[in-house]
């Protein structure tokens, strides 16, 4: 971090700025503080930030305008975890700039410089950190090729991605004749010096090499003269034997020439921390030396916040830089040049300014000499040793060609489940039920290199990207696929995508009928989709506001709608049959009803409600007569969709302010059905009567008789609950799953989780018990004995909600769906096998999907679904 030079921008924006940070070949970071928070007391946590601004010579090439939007939009959709979200983006009126939160933290390199090598536990941190962002990155096909020593970060809860392509990751930069843009790489792969096109197995070669030379402070293969270091990248084994032997074998592989024999990104994270980089991280990462640094910085860095505060405050002329240890030597000489190599991310001594925060010994920093090693000199006086390759503007990523669609396996049907409400519709504009229509703002990648940052690079690691030319027309078509064997880890081709259309809500809910139909419900009316075919067959405006649709029998599509039961046609969605509920229920006129909580064979059960006027008492001789009152009776249903028949109903507590009571159904037995009524409903008094736990029931499947109640251990009224048909309980009580036999509530087993992580709803399959936990965690024990079988992490960020787990029709897949992804594992082992990221609308100012991942399972393929889209995957 150093003073502001005299042509250094004094605002961007709402934001003053305050000093340098550091140069790339691209851009020029630079520490600013918000406006409006100038006169706060203290604002730095929230308002201070880093701001990239484009070089102004790059920033008037149109190539490098597109490159960096990209690059940008690239960096939007990967926020979270260890990329930093984007608080502001300008590309209007000649700027070109981004703007993120400022975390105290050091480059790789300067870590390095500052303290040596890293130890193996935080390399492996570092690394962890890296392969799960690049793990969401490859998840969709794309390749990131943004890291190098200077574009990593060590914050002090983990490491920081900075660059997210090769502009962020370039050595050197510059414009050439013809408004084209040079981008000199700096760490390059076997198939790169051989001409080839990058994939994301390029990302894990380097990778290796970043992880190297954290851990020993020199890069494998890469010093030396270009030429000679090409060579050795090509051809050469690289010398590891300073790299810890627990790390040794795993560098190797990311560093085989051929990229079918790298790891995926996956398997690395799992190698580096099963429990993932932010739970081994937990407790410090960093050695004390470059803590301590960062602590240095940050008091700075708070300084700096409050000397440009009080400027601000005493309206300071604008090109007055802060004050503070930012002031100039006597001797400055504001003309003289700053010396040190040209845009390779490191800054010779700058006679103009004082340096602050220096990290180690007060000398200039070095060029990164891992990454400008394999830099061709900017000049040459002799023919290169390979020629630039030029390539047309940046198209928008695109699909690949999807394949036709396969035939669906008719088996048996899993068991429908009531899916949670979506959010709000968005306003993006998929409304075409045909994948290609659908896919028209969409960014999927399936196996495909990435348009936008796809780029060939030939041996000398230089590349040319054209300007908007003739010789280089943009005419938006999708860039071929690279050829080669299929990179693991990547979700296989979807057999069709699904795009709900744009004029419509999205759907409130989505359900499987006989393998035939996905049936999704909205606020104006339900629609079908051809499982086979991706195609809408049709829609029934009656079923508005429905259920999720249930089968009943072989004829008819059951719907539950807000005031009758509905038996729609599943050939055209005609209503065949309808029940209003204020009719069907004797005794209980204007029955309301709620959720339908279970489906077994034709039965399905549901709570309903209705008013009852009580009279009042006969009053006593001289007494005037009282008012007559109304109160709410509550019961749980049985009801036959086939035979369109009431089989019981048996009264049951009324819920919270007289409502409906709205029950979880937690296992279908032979005899009985337990449930549990959802806490939102339960009254006060149910509350304190339960003493904060639980409490279960049993209800005869014949007759509907109430046969037990208990509550078991500690388990409270929203801790994760699921039975199964053996008469065995599986529910999370803090961070344990626990078993228990019912009704006896007597202990089977205890499994420890992570501390501080709280179990999900455990799926049982067989004889495992498929677990999920807020740790972004999968896992499989023995139902019988509990003994876990293995975990593994979904390398998502930890927190939040955890993933729903949904088994496939053959129990050799588990798939987890979170907020951020559907995570696929092997059942057996829990080798992970595929990610899956919808990363949303290619517009930028196109709206946010948030809306969680949600996996429906028949045959042998998976529906995933987010908000409005729809893929069907096959899986085992």
């Amino acid at each position: 971090m150093e003073a502001l030079r005299q042509d250094d921008p004094r605002r961007f924006g709402p934001y003053t700025v305050l000093a340098r940070v550091r140069e790339t070949a691209s851009a020029v970071q630079y520490l600013a503080h918000h406006a409006s928070a100038a006169d706060t007391a203290d604002g730095t946590a929230d308002h201070t930030v880093v701001i990239t601004a484009a070089r102004p010579e790059l920033a008037a090439l149109p190539a490098f305008r597109r490159r960096f939007e990209a690059e940008a939009r690239t960096a939007d959709r990967l926020a979270g975890g260890w990329v930093q979200p984007q608080l502001a983006t300008c590309t209007d009126d000649g700027e070109l700039w981004t703007a993120v939160a400022y975390v105290p933290a050091l480059t790789l390199a300067d870590a390095i410089d500052a303290a040596g090598p890293l130890p193996e536990r935080a390399v492996r941190i570092l690394g962890a950190g890296i392969t799960e962002t690049l793990s969401r990155v490859h998840a969709t096909g794309a390749v990131l090729e943004g890291l190098a020593p200077r574009t990593v970060l060590l914050a002090g809860d983990g490491p920081r991605l900075t660059a997210f392509g090769p502009l962020g990751a370039a050595a050197d930069a510059e414009a050439r004749t013809g408004g084209q843009l040079s981008v000199r790489l700096g760490y390059l792969t076997p198939e790169q010096v051989e001409g080839e096109t990058a994939g994301p197995a390029s990302d894990l070669f380097v990778l290796g090499l970043l992880l190297a030379y954290a851990a020993t402070g020199t890069t494998p293969l890469a010093d030396g003269p270009t030429a000679e270091a090409a060579e050795r990248i090509a051809h050469a084994e690289p010398e590891l034997g300073a790299v810890p032997e627990d790390l040794r074998g795993l560098i190797a592989r990311c560093l085989a020439k051929d990229p079918a024999e790298r790891p995926s990104s996956g398997t690395v994270a799992a190698e580096l921390a099963l429990e993932g980089a932010a739970g081994l991280a937990r407790g410090g990462w960093l050695p004390d030396q470059l803590s301590k640094t960062l602590a240095e910085q940050e008091s700075r860095v708070r300084e700096l916040v409050s000397e440009g505060a009080a400027d601000e405050r005493a309206d300071s002329p604008a090109g007055t830089a802060p004050r503070a240890s930012l002031t100039e030597p006597a001797d400055a000489t504001p003309d003289s040049p700053a010396t040190g190599a040209p845009g390779d991310g490191g800054l010779g001594e700058d006679t103009r300014t004082t340096r602050i925060g220096s990290v180690g010994s007060p000398r200039a920093p070095e060029p990164d000499r891992p990454t400008t090693q394999l830099s061709i000199p900017r000049e040459r006086t002799g023919p290169p040793d390979r020629l630039p390759v030029v390539l047309p503007p940046v198209a928008p990523l695109v699909p690949r060609p999807l394949p036709a669609p396969a035939a669906a396996i008719p088996t048996p049907p899993p068991p429908p489940v009531t899916p949670t409400p979506a959010p709000a519709p968005s306003s993006s504009s998929s409304s075409s039920s045909s994948p290609s229509a659908a896919l028209d703002r969409r960014t999927l990648l399936f196996g495909a290199a990435a348009g936008a940052a796809g780029l060939i690079v030939g041996g000398g690691g230089v590349l040319a990207l054209g300007s908007d030319g003739s010789d280089a027309p943009d005419d938006g078509k999708p860039a071929p696929s690279p050829s080669g064997p299929t990179v693991a880890g990547l979700p296989p081709q979807p057999r069709w995508v699904y795009g709900h259309p744009e004029a419509e809500p999205a759907p409130l809910t989505a359900a499987l009928w006989r393998d035939r139909l996905l049936v999704l419900t909205g606020e104006t009316q339900a629609s079908a989709v051809d499982l086979r075919t991706g195609r809408r067959l049709w829609e029934c405006p009656d079923a508005a506001k429905g259920q999720a649709a249930l089968a009943a029998g072989d004829a008819f599509c059951f719907v539950a709608g807000p005031s009758e039961f509905l038996w729609l046609s599943p050939k055209d969605g005609t209503v065949a049959h309808r029940v209003a509920y204020e009719n069907e229920f004797e005794g209980a006129p204007f029955l309301t009803v709620s959720d339908v909580i279970g489906q077994s064979g034709p039965a399905i059960w549901f709570t309903g409600s209705h008013k009852v006027t009580v009279k009042a008492k006969k009053p006593k001789k001289g007494e005037k007569r009282g008012k007559d009152t109304q109160v709410v009776t509550s019961f749980l249903f049985a009801y036959d969709i086939v035979r369109r028949k009431e089989l019981w109903r048996t009264p049951v507590p009324t819920g919270r302010e007289s409502t409906t009571p709205a029950y979880q159904l937690i296992a279908v037995r032979p005899d009985d059905i337990v449930v549990r009524q959802k806490s939102a409903t339960l009254t006060p008094g149910d509350v304190k009567a339960a003493k904060g736990k639980a409490v279960f029931r049993g209800f005869d499947r014949t007759s509907g008789k109430l046969l037990w109640t208990k509550s078991f251990g500690t388990v409270g009224p929203d801790g994760a609950a699921v039975g199964d048909d053996q008469g065995l309980l599986y529910a999370a009580a803090g961070d344990a799953l626990q078993s228990f036999e019912m009704p006896t509530g007597k202990p089977k087993w205890t499994l420890n989780g992570t501390p501080g992580s709280v179990f999900g709803t455990p799926v049982p399959a067989g004889a495992l018990l498929h677990t999920t936990s807020r740790n972004q965690e999968v896992g499989a024990v023995e139902r019988e004995s509990g003994k876990l079988r293995w975990r593994r992490s979904t390398e998502a960020v930890p927190g939040g909600w955890a993933p729903v787990v949904t088994v496939s029709s053959s129990g050799s897949t588990v798939l987890a769906a979170g907020d951020a992804q559907v995570t696929a594992f092997a059942a057996a082992d829990g080798r992970r096998l595929w990610k899956f990221q919808d990363i949303g609308v290619q517009d930028p100012k196109g709206a946010t999907v948030t809306a969680p991942y949600r996996v429906l399972a028949f045959g042998k393929s998976a529906v995933v679904q987010r908000e409005r889209m729809f893929y069907a995957f096959p899986v085992k």
